[in-house]
Parts: C-alpha cells; sequence; structure tokens
C-alpha cells in the first residue's frame, strides 16, 4: 500500500463522466485517501472480528495440524481434547495476536486491494481492465496480500508460539517480547516464506472467487435496486463459496507455516531448508491435516468479512470505488 493515490482519471471518457456527475450529486463523496483510508478501515474491522471471533476453532486447528497423533478426533472431538487438557479457558489462546495483527493484515489486504485495482484500471483503462478482469483481481490481491503479510507475519509467529506451548506466555505482549529478547527479530520472520506461499494463494483465490460468484449473481439481480439486507446476504453467499475455495488452496502452506512457528530451527538451519524437510515429513496427506476445521473456519470468516466489509463501506460512505464487473 505504498503506491501513490490514484488519479482521478480512471482512463474511460464514458466512466470519467459518470464520476463527475456523482460527485455533483453528492460532493461530499470521499475521494482519494479519504475513500481509501476507509476501505482500509473497513478491512480492518472486518477481519480483526472474524479472526477473533474463531480464535476456538484457529487452537483446534492449529493443534489438530501440530498434533495429529493425539489430536485425531475431528474438529468437535478436538474442542473436547483441548477442555480436558487445558480448561475452556485455552480455547482463547491467541486471541490477541489473531485480533490485532489481522486488524492490521485487513486494512492493508483490502485497502489495498482497491487501491491496486484502481492503479491497474489507470493503467490500461476501464475497458481493457474490464476485458481482462480476473488478471486485474488477481494481480490486485496479490500485491496488497504481500504487503498485509510484512504486517501480519510477527503476530501470527506469536499466537502460534502461543497455541503451541500453552506456557510460554501469558498473552500478546509478554509472548511477543520473549521472543524478540531471545530469538531475535528474524524469528518473527522465520515463516515469512510459508506465510506468503500461504496467504497469497489464499487471497488470489479468496478476492477472484468473490468477484466471480458476486457477478454471477448479479447477472440476474439488478443491484441499483437490490435492498440493502439482500445486498449482505449476496456477500455472506458469495463469501462464503470463496472461503471454501482458499481454504482448499492454501491448507499445504497453513500446515508448513503452524509447523515451522512451532518451534526455532537448529544451529545453522535455514528457513529453505526447514521448509523442506517439514514438507517431506508430511506428505500430501499430512499437509491437509485439520483441513475440516480449516473449511468450516475459514468459509465462515470470509463470509463473514465481505458481508461485515461491505455493510461498513455503505455507513461509511466509501462507494466510490470502480467496479469492472460486466
Amino acid at each position: 500500500m505504498s503506491a501513490s493515490a490514484p488519479p482521478t482519471s480512471t482512463g474511460s471518457v464514458k466512466l470519467d463522466a459518470l464520476k463527475q456527475n456523482t460527485l455533483a450529486q453528492d460532493p461530499r463523496a470521499p475521494t482519494g485517501l479519504d475513500l481509501y483510508s476507509r476501505f482500509a478501515f473497513a478491512g480492518a474491522v472486518c477481519c480483526s472480528v472474524t479472526h477473533g471471533a474463531l480464535t476456538p476453532v484457529d487452537v483446534v486447528k492449529t493443534r489438530i495440524q501440530l498434533d495429529p497423533l493425539k489430536y485425531n478426533k475431528g474438529l468437535i472431538g478436538g474442542f473436547k481434547q483441548v477442555i480436558q487438557a487445558d480448561g475452556a479457558g485455552a480455547l482463547l489462546t491467541g486471541f490477541g495476536p489473531t485480533a490485532a495483527g489481522y486488524f492490521l493484515q485487513g486494512a492493508f489486504k483490502f485497502g489495498g486491494y482497491e487501491l491496486f485495482k484502481q492503479q491497474f484500471i489507470n493503467i490500461l483503462g476501464y475497458e481493457s481492465a474490464s476485458q481482462n478482469r480476473t488478471a486485474v483481481y488477481l494481480a490486485s490481491s496479490a500485491a496488497a496480500e504481500f504487503f498485509a503479510d510484512i504486517a501480519l507475519c510477527p503476530l501470527e509467529a506469536t499466537r502460534i508460539r502461543l497455541v503451541s506451548e500453552p506456557t510460554f506466555a501469558s498473552g500478546l505482549v509478554s509472548g511477543f517480547g520473549k521472543i524478540l529478547k531471545n530469538e531475535g527479530l528474524g524469528a518473527f520472520y522465520s515463516g515469512f516464506g510459508p506465510i506468503l506461499f500461504k496467504q497469497v494463494p489464499y487471497t488470489m483465490a479468496k478476492f477472484v472467487v468473490f468477484e466471480k460468484v458476486s457477478e454471477m449473481v448479479y447477472r440476474s439481480v439488478d443491484k441499483a435496486t437490490t435492498s440493502s439486507s439482500t445486498q449482505t446476504a449476496i456477500n455472506l453467499g458469495s463469501g462464503l463459496v470463496a472461503g471454501f475455495a482458499a481454504a482448499i488452496v492454501s491448507q499445504p502452506a497453513d500446515t508448513m507455516l503452524s509447523k515451522i512457528n512451532k518451534t526455532k530451527g537448529l544451529p545453522g538451519e535455514g528457513t529453505t531448508s526447514r521448509l523442506i524437510k517439514i514438507a517431506k515429513e508430511l506428505g500430501l496427506r499430512g499437509s491437509y491435516a485439520g483441513i475440516g476445521a480449516r473449511l468450516f473456519m475459514v468459509g465462515t470468516l470470509t463470509a463473514g468479512q465481505f458481508a461485515i466489509y461491505g455493510d461498513i463501506k455503505k455507513a461509511l460512505g466509501a462507494t466510490g470505488g470502480v467496479e469492472i464487473a460486466k
């Protein structure tokens, strides 16, 4: 999101005229930095709320990935095992870094997606961008996620350490400080490769599938006359499908990320060699450990994210983004 704010021209005379008419009708409509900051805030809230609410599912999913021999009774059975072993409070382990990390990530992800999408429209021109909109969605989401992961990685590393070692620290601040003091700044980014490998395809699938499903729905429904509640329902349904697709695409990297953040590497052992070793140990079947829990988790949170994101954008008047769907 370090790119500059997009220029006022979209590359289409027709679209520029429509935007000018819109601004004339509502001169208070946000533009430029004001508009994109609203996109970022809406994204921050929707990601923080949904990921925070699903912390118990994430705890069970992570333990299944890290110790599949012990936690081998599925999602519901995993909940029972965690409670029996460490008490009900253990299901909220990592809530702090989860909420904080995904607040930052959501701002960069959703705000960045809108910003980069507009940048590509400016470069290609509206008509060309519309004709090649799948490529625009893919490139915009990948670029946004790269910057989002820089913000997320240290907090995700802290969360996984807290979940995998319940006695490691009492929470976000103490856990973050302990890793920084004992292992150095580099420990927070030991999983940066896997997190990119996981999150970039995940986000690309998430936004492209959401855009495509929404487009398909609105071919039979006039968006201009659709009620707010119906639009929210469409966002929920489209987000659910997008979440399932994103979970399947990114599951192997998610498992590897959990493994690499569980403990620090051996002296002289690089991240690449650790990843190769973990991949060999897991195999294809092992890389999909916990997929049931993750499908439930990612499908639910993605549906919630797009619904909340759409509602907050409307509440903030952040409706100035350019749509290229036909």
